[in-house]
């Protein structure tokens, strides 16, 4: 059996399931999900992909977990065990992810592998795309509001603008979007055949409303709030075309995107560490 460790908010839990998801197939082995990490985890909204999407979300008990690390299935040891320096220690069948870029290994991994890491790349999954597709279908109806907005998004050239402030207004790790990307972004549209329509999602949208001058038709997402912000995922996937944030919440709204002539904008720089992108976006997205 594969296992996946989840953790972090919605987008974070997508790549790690859909990585998993991906070796499971390849290895013809059932994918158990341990989310035991929830239960002292503050930020965000838990443990969701269950709760949202279509697929059977099968969760690990510590057994299961303890048939493939032995004894070092719990989780302070593996913690431990996160640590370069003690990479030696690991059993084959843990798993951690090595960097950030895509890692050619996981292609020798076993069909009992507990996977630990974020594993950020359509790389670990293109080749199961429709699965992966037909797993993140979003199972609970629309509400009047959202089947309101979308209706819009249907009759328009509609373009999803995401800004993301929120924890990364304080985060030594990332960095918010500028407003010069957003207007760079916005311009690439504006010189297309068809009149675009904005459709503005945010963590602050008071702050967008003040500082992000729009002179183009727009609509200004606002409503989609704490168990319901998964929402606002599936409004920019309906969308024509994307502008996202440096965030793995509207990365996945602009890849479940299924329009095929799709033009997805997304920011140069993500990080302010090191951590380098090429494997996170996509060959046909354009980086400004």
């Amino acid at each position: 059996m594969i296992i996946a460790h989840i953790i972090g908010g919605l987008g974070n839990q997508m790549f790690q399931y859909a990585a998993a998801r991906a070796l499971s197939v390849e290895k013809n082995t059932g994918l158990f999900l341990d989310v035991t990490s929830f239960e002292s985890y503050a930020l965000h909204q838990g443990f969701e992909l269950n709760k949202i999407f279509s697929a059977d979300f099968k969760t690990a008990s510590y057994s299961d977990i303890q048939k493939i690390l032995g004894w070092q299935a719990p989780a302070v040891v593996r913690s431990i065990l996160h640590r370069p320096r003690l990479a030696w220690l690991r059993k084959t069948t843990l798993s951690i992810e090595p960097s950030f870029q895509y890692w050619r290994g996981v292609q020798d991994l076993s069909d009992n592998t507990y996977l630990s890491g974020y594993w950020q790349s359509e790389r670990y999954f293109k080749n199961i795309e429709s699965i992966i597709r037909k797993d993140f279908s979003f199972k609970l109806p629309m509400d009047n509001e959202n089947s309101r907005i979308a209706n819009l998004i249907s009759n328009t050239e509609a373009v999803s603008l995401h800004i993301r402030r929120g924890d990364y207004v304080n985060n030594s790790a990332y960095s918010a979007c500028s407003l010069d990307y957003y207007h760079a972004a916005i311009s690439h549209f504006t010189h297309m055949n068809k009149p675009p329509t904005f459709f503005i999602f945010s963590d602050d949208i008071n702050w967008v409303k003040e500082h992000l001058k729009i002179e183009h038709p727009h609509c200004y997402v606002d409503h989609n709030n704490g168990a319901a912000s998964y929402n606002d995922m599936r409004l920019m996937s309906l969308c024509k075309h994307n502008i996202i944030a440096n965030s793995s919440f509207s990365w996945w709204g602009a890849w479940l995107n299924a329009n095929n002539d799709k033009i997805v904008i997304t920011p140069k720089s993500w990080f302010n560490t090191n951590n380098h992108i090429d494997d996170l976006i996509p060959p046909t997205w354009i980086s400004l």
